[in-house]
């Protein structure tokens, strides 16, 4: 797609893959109702720019109703959900300490911790760290990442949809990269843009929104990581099963419902965290061996996706080199 930029949509742009800052080479790749999506043609890199950007804000994004839903869930299936999560690193590291940066629910943290690894974490939002701190009991602090101290370092730092949501991306790899021991591995989780579901659906892709500022693909995170130090040793599509029971299945459901006739997208937006949460709850309120055997099945099916690149996200594996 082919668009005039206006100046104003570009004052401040800046490709955090190649560093290029030249409004002439930029150039609207998407375009959505409220905000549009900029490649720089240097290095094919997607993103939002700071024009749209500067409409949104993240720290408390989670209310306490979102708290109760996530409280009421079964913590063992979202722990051998991680646990899948962790064979993957026990690939590289099979011990040691490992930073889970943007900790969330802290269910990894947890599920590492399980595994005997020294679990750390940061959650920047309060109700998630809340429920970190006092409900799980877990090493998290409430703190920027920009203003953590870079004294003790992890062997291993992991980012399960945290990239995407960040402005500076080459400021915060940098960041990982003083943190990250040498010869440590750096484990993340993004949309991926060249993905078959981002392909076929473009503009219309229901990962895109203003809140995914960062829209990688298998070429431009490789040349970002790579930028710091990093090596990438794997990349693998991931395909995750309980984001596409809840918000999938979820708006295809309400939209069936609804009265009046709503687009899928529309469905999706009309639904709140703690209506996902609670809809996946009931997934897992049920007797123990049947859940077993949805890990089971799950797990099959997760890998057989992932062998066959079949995924709306991707999970990299890169080491430190440098």
């Amino acid at each position: 797609m082919q668009t005039t930029i206006s100046t104003e949509i570009t004052e401040g742009a800046k490709c955090c893959v190649c560093g290029n800052t030249n409004p002439s080479e930029f150039k609207i790749k998407f375009k959505r109702e409220n905000f549009d999506v900029l490649e720089c043609t240097k290095c094919s890199f997607n993103f939002i720019p700071p024009f749209y950007r500067n409409q949104i804000k993240y720290h408390q994004y989670k209310n306490s109703d979102v708290t109760q839903a996530v409280r009421s869930g079964n913590n063992w299936v979202k722990i051998q959900r991680h646990k899948l999560r962790f064979k993957l690193i026990q690939k590289y590291v099979k011990s040691g300490s490992v930073f889970d940066l943007g900790a969330g629910w802290g269910h990894f943290m947890l599920a590492g911790k399980e595994l005997g690894y020294d679990v750390y974490g940061i959650e920047i939002s309060e109700q998630p760290y809340l429920y970190c701190k006092n409900d799980l009991q877990l090493p998290v602090d409430h703190i920027d990442f920009f203003e953590m101290s870079n004294d003790r370092k992890f062997d291993v730092i992991t980012m399960w949809d945290v990239l995407e949501h960040i402005d500076k991306a080459d400021t915060f790899i940098n960041k990982c990269a003083q943190v990250n021991k040498p010869g440590g591995y750096l484990v993340l989780q993004v949309p991926q843009i060249d993905s078959y579901f981002a392909k076929k659906h473009k503009e219309k892709w229901k990962m895109m929104g203003l809140d995914h500022v960062n829209y990688f693909s298998k070429k431009t995170i490789t040349q970002l990581l790579s930028n710091y130090g990093y090596e990438v040793q794997t990349i693998k599509s991931s395909f995750e099963l309980k984001l596409f029971i809840m918000y999938t299945i979820l708006p295809f459901i309400k939209r069936l419902k609804a009265k009046k006739k709503v687009s899928q997208m529309e469905a999706n937006y009309q639904i709140g965290q703690a209506e996902r949460q609670n809809y996946f709850n009931k997934f897992t309120a049920r007797p123990i061996w049947q859940l077993k055997l949805f890990v089971f099945f799950h797990n099959i099916i997760y890998n057989l996706l992932s062998f066959l690149n079949i995924g709306e996200e991707m999970i990299v594996v890169a080491k430190k080199v440098k």
